[in-house]
């Protein structure tokens, strides 16, 4: 949506339960942390999912790790009883259930990531075919809680965390982007979403969980890898903490167990959710304006868009 409005942020943060103004170059006062929105974390860049992107993969997961794994079981028990024919049926359903919702989810273009890119200090986000963008230093987000009521959920909180970018060669078209969902956030989630954001900026590309440099990449890998693990995985990982935490004694609750026990049923349609995922990710990263993706390199051009824009003159 585009803002006419000349503090485009004042009615959002007026109208909030809790907000605040954070700024690039101001602490928070919150330890750092990363959320799930996180899709790539590289040298150069952090690129956040978009849209309905974060959906992507489930329908294929759900359809491929439900109903063709069952396919694929009947059809063994076909085989084993002899009767071939009705097995190659159950395979071909098997792989049509797979493949139809595949092919529709991967075929389709994937919303853009918004890339934060450290090598030239500014953001990237592309909508309808435009191409936004704004410079890191001087930046400043606006961060406030919201609530939404249901009539089966009754009232959930969540909390936003938006910037200002304006369109490349058009700076009087502006829009304000939300950096990742908001949904079932608080408002310190985002402020340590926001200094992680810093960290990555000032001290990265690798830092520590306190936002201090690093050599090593393990600390800001392992962050987004957890948040790749199967559910499988990570119960199995998180009943390992309460082991040696408990001391081996009474470790397993009612609903660790339930879970340890849903884990393995999760656990293909996962797999096909995050491959249908990453499929159709590589697809949708051409769709990037050579503007960008040059500067996305890491051998590429450190010139920003808005010091083209000062050289070539606004088309305005």
């Amino acid at each position: 949506m585009t803002e006419s409005h000349s503090h485009p942020f004042e009615p959002r943060l007026r109208g909030a339960s809790d907000s605040c103004l954070l700024h690039a170059d101001q602490l928070t006062g919150v330890p750092l942390m990363s959320l799930p929105d996180v899709e790539e974390h590289t040298e150069s860049y952090i690129a956040i999912k978009h849209g309905d992107s974060s959906f992507r993969g489930i329908p294929t997961g759900a359809l491929g790790g439900i109903l063709s794994v069952l396919s694929c079981g009947m059809a063994l028990v076909r085989f084993s009883q002899g009767n071939t024919v009705d097995g190659l049926e159950l395979l071909l359903i098997a792989v049509a259930i797979f493949l139809i919702p595949f092919l529709w989810e991967v075929l389709r273009p994937l919303p853009l990531p918004l890339v934060i890119n450290r090598r030239t200090r500014e953001l990237y986000y592309e909508q309808d075919g435009k191409l936004y963008h704004t410079p890191w230093d001087g930046i400043a987000a606006a961060a406030y809680e919201f609530a939404t009521v249901g009539l089966h959920y009754g009232r959930m909180r969540h909390a936003a965390l938006e910037v200002l970018m304006h369109r490349y060669d058009h700076p009087q078209e502006r829009v304000i982007v939300p950096l990742g969902l908001p949904i079932g956030k608080r408002l310190s989630m985002q402020q340590g979403f926001w200094e992680y954001l810093r960290a990555f900026m000032d001290n990265g590309p690798w830092f520590d969980e306190r936002g201090r440099h690093s050599e090593s990449p393990e600390f800001n890998l392992s962050l987004v890898i957890n948040k790749r693990r199967t559910s499988l995985s990570l119960d199995w990982m998180l009943l390992k903490e309460e082991y040696k935490a408990n001391n081996g004694k009474n470790f397993l609750s009612a609903t660790r167990f339930l879970l340890l026990l849903s884990g393995p049923l999760m656990f293909p349609i996962e797999v096909i959710q995050y491959f249908t995922y990453d499929v159709a990710k590589r697809r949708s990263h051409r769709q990037w304006p050579e503007l960008v993706r040059e500067r996305l390199r890491p051998d590429g051009p450190t010139t920003r868009l808005i010091d083209l824009e000062r050289e070539q003159g606004p088309n305005v």
